[in-house]
C-alpha cells in the first residue's frame, strides 16, 4: 500500500493548560473513508481541528502528502487540499446558498467540483440558491456545508458530525452522496455518533476515548463488544 495521505504520530493538543489529545496515532490512505467514533468529549472534533490548523500542534505531528503541516494556518492547509465540514454547519447568515458555496472556492484549486456538479448532486440547493443559507432546513444546510467544502476541490474531506440533529431519512440522503464524492479518489474522514452508520459507510474505524485511540480496525471486522469496550472504557 502507498504511503498514508494523512499521518498523525504522537499527536498531542491543548486548550490553554488543559490537554485534550494524548499521543494520537492515525493514518488515512488514498481513496479511503475512515470513521471516528467516541463519546462526547472524547477528542474527535479537537483531532479534526488539529489536522486543519484550527488547533496548534507540533509541525511534525501531522503529515499531509508526506509533508509536515501541523500548526500551519487553516487557509494554507485548505490550499494544500484538506477541507472540513464543521460541526453545526457554520454557514454565513448574510449570504445566499450560492454565495455560501462560492466561498469554498477561494483556494482556486483545480478539480471536478463546481456549482453545476453540486447542483446535480443536491438538486434542492439549485432550487433554493438565492435563499439565505441559514433559512434552509438542517439537512439542506448540511448539504450546503458539504458543497462549500467540495468547492475547494480537496484531496481530503473531513466531516464533523454530519448527522447531528438530522432525521434518519435526511442522514441517508447525505450518506448516499458519499460514493459520488469518493468516486474520483477523494479520501474522507467522518466523525459520526451513530456507530452503525459509521461502520456501514467506512472501510476503517477509530474509536477515541478521553483523548486517546482506544480501538482501530476494519469496519466489517470489529464486533459490537469490542466497540462498546473501547467506547465506554469498560
Amino acid at each position: 500500500m502507498s504511503a498514508a495521505l494523512i499521518q498523525a504520530s504522537g499527536l498531542t493538543a491543548f486548550y490553554g493548560d488543559a490537554q485534550a489529545l494524548f499521543g494520537i496515532d492515525f493514518k488515512l490512505n488514498r481513496g479511503e473513508l475512515v470513521a471516528i467514533i467516541g463519546a462526547n468529549g472524547a477528542g474527535k472534533s479537537t483531532f479534526l481541528k488539529s489536522l486543519t490548523g484550527l488547533v496548534k500542534v507540533k509541525p511534525e505531528s501531522v503529515q499531509f502528502n508526506g509533508q509536515p503541516v501541523g500548526g500551519l494556518p487553516p487557509g494554507a492547509i485548505v490550499k494544500q487540499g484538506l477541507a472540513m465540514v464543521p460541526e453545526g454547519r457554520r454557514l454565513f447568515p448574510s449570504l445566499s446558498v450560492e454565495e455560501n458555496l462560492l466561498m469554498g472556492a477561494f483556494a482556486k484549486r483545480p478539480g471536478p467540483w463546481n456549482l453545476e456538479r453540486l447542483y446535480a448532486m443536491f438538486p434542492i440547493l439549485k432550487q433554493k440558491k438565492g435563499n439565505p443559507g441559514t433559512a434552509l432546513s438542517g439537512g439542506q444546510q448540511q448539504m450546503v456545508a458539504i458543497g462549500r467544502a467540495l468547492m475547494s476541490n480537496p484531496t481530503v474531506l473531513l466531516c464533523d458530525e454530519l448527522s447531528l440533529g438530522l432525521a434518519p431519512i435526511v442522514i441517508k440522503e447525505i450518506y448516499d452522496a458519499m460514493p459520488a464524492i469518493t468516486a474520483e479518489g477523494m479520501s474522507v474522514v467522518i466523525v459520526e455518533q451513530d456507530v452503525s452508520v459509521a461502520q456501514r459507510v467506512s472501510q476503517r474505524v477509530y474509536c477515541f476515548q478521553e483523548g486517546r485511540v482506544s480501538l482501530e480496525g476494519k469496519s466489517d471486522e470489529l464486533t459490537r463488544e469490542q466497540i462498546s469496550q473501547a467506547y465506554f472504557g469498560l
